[in-house]
């Protein structure tokens, strides 16, 4: 009976964590969905445009192939900038509790925004995804990444409360 007591307190923090980490996953994809689908659409606008007729079915079909295609490459960049992102505001929501939601929202926008950036920088293109050349695409996206961010913060805290 003693041991089996000894086993959940220390199960506990292990299944706190895990679920944490089924939260961010969770947020994780859909931030990389979000984002997938506003380029795909910014894209397909553009050709719209400029004059191209694109028939319904060839818009869902583009959209499924590029949740399929690009969304795990975008996910990569993302989790690139919330791995250094995310900690941080962690870290600065033990001064300010009551900002944590806040401050994981507009870091994981932030995190999106420097690796888009960071990405930007380094491929021999102008820009690697195209929405984010300008202000209203790269907000676009990064709204998906706050939305993200916000939802982690809000389901993790009510996993703490319990």
């Amino acid at each position: 009976m003693a041991r089996m007591k000894d086993d959940a307190r220390h199960d506990a923090p292990r299944s706190r964590w895990t679920r944490r980490a089924g939260l961010l996953l969770l947020a994780w994809v859909l931030a990389a969905a979000w984002g997938s689908v506003v380029q795909t659409v910014w894209n397909l606008q553009a050709l719209v445009d400029v004059g191209v007729n694109i028939p319904a079915a060839d818009w869902l079909r583009v959209l499924g192939q590029d949740l399929m295609g690009f969304a795990p490459v975008y996910g990569g960049i993302l989790a690139t900038g919330w791995l250094i992102a995310l900690p941080v505001a962690s870290g600065l929501a033990r001064w300010w509790p009551a900002g944590r939601s806040a401050l994981l929202a507009l870091a994981a926008g932030g995190g999106m925004v420097a690796a888009v950036r960071a990405v930007d920088a380094a491929a021999p293109m102008p820009v690697f995804i195209d929405a984010t050349r300008g202000l209203p695409g790269l907000l676009a996206m990064a709204a998906g990444a706050v939305l993200a961010g916000w939802l982690y913060a809000t389901l993790s805290a009510r996993l703490s409360a319990r």
